[in-house]
């Protein structure tokens, strides 16, 4: 059974429940019962609707921040790593050290430009990049030490080549939207409740209730806002931003 029918089932058993019992109940009320001697449980019903939204809305909030922070942090280790290797390499000989350090920077460049805009664009990093990180593995690998001071520093090329592709293989996990459409669904749907509450309380047109009405409306609407900017860590406005990459190789233009 698909998991949107499995909802929708749970929803309309939960609102028939509701229903039921209620009808019932007031059927099986005695005669005598005067309905305004209870408390009336609008307002009690409005302030739970209000506060289990405000902790769903908390939650998407930190869930997508968290998501962009990773996410930064991802970039940040994979520029770390680059970096590493342009430096390290400097025990090696000249033609194979500027080899590896011009396929870094060509690494470098295409990420900063076409595969920054493929991952904010299309939410996929590239083949192009895939083929010139293996480039600077193979540079890295394939060489055969000759002295013991290049051995030392073999194994740990090695590991931040490892890095930089782990790095990569995460901030690739990372690209495109995170929020399920269900979890859309509920934030939506309980905006909608939350702010038609406002109706059920029979809000009067006075300048300052139209006000306060307007101002709490837009606040959802404004969080909403934040919670989908937030939610594709390199395609928005508040996105990840390539500044590791180009202060750690400032020659490359972004």
């Amino acid at each position: 059974m698909p998991e949107w029918l499995v909802l929708t089932l749970a929803m309309l058993a939960a609102c028939v429940v509701v229903v039921v019992i209620t009808l019932v109940r007031h059927r099986r009320a005695a005669d005598d019962e005067d309905p305004s001697e209870t408390p009336d449980v609008i307002e009690y019903m409005t302030m739970w609707i209000g506060v289990v939204y405000a902790i769903v809305l908390g939650l998407a909030i930190a869930g997508v921040w968290e998501g962009r922070g990773a996410a930064q942090e991802h970039v940040r280790a994979e520029a770390v790593a680059l970096h590493e290797i342009s430096e390290r390499v400097r025990v090696y000989p000249t033609e194979v050290r500027d080899r590896i350090r011009e396929d870094v920077n060509a690494y470098v460049g295409h990420v900063v430009t076409t595969e920054w805009r493929a991952m904010a664009d299309d939410g996929e990093v590239t083949e192009r990049g895939t083929e010139l990180l293996d480039r600077v593995r193979r540079d890295v690998t394939d060489y055969e030490p000759r002295t013991d001071f290049e051995a030392q520093a073999y194994q740990p090329l090695v590991d931040q080549v490892a890095a930089a592709d782990q790095a990569r293989s995460a901030r690739a996990e990372s690209t495109g939207e995170t929020m399920p459409g269900v979890v859309w669904f509920g934030l939506i749907t309980g905006a909608v409740i939350t702010i038609g509450m406002i109706f059920a309380l029979q809000i009067r047109r006075t300048t300052r209730e139209m006000v306060l009405a307007g101002l709490f409306s837009a606040l959802i609407a404004f969080l909403l806002f934040l919670i989908w900017d937030f939610d594709a860590p390199f395609g928005r406005g508040i996105a990840a931003s390539a500044d590791p990459f180009l202060r750690l190789f400032p020659h490359i233009e972004g």
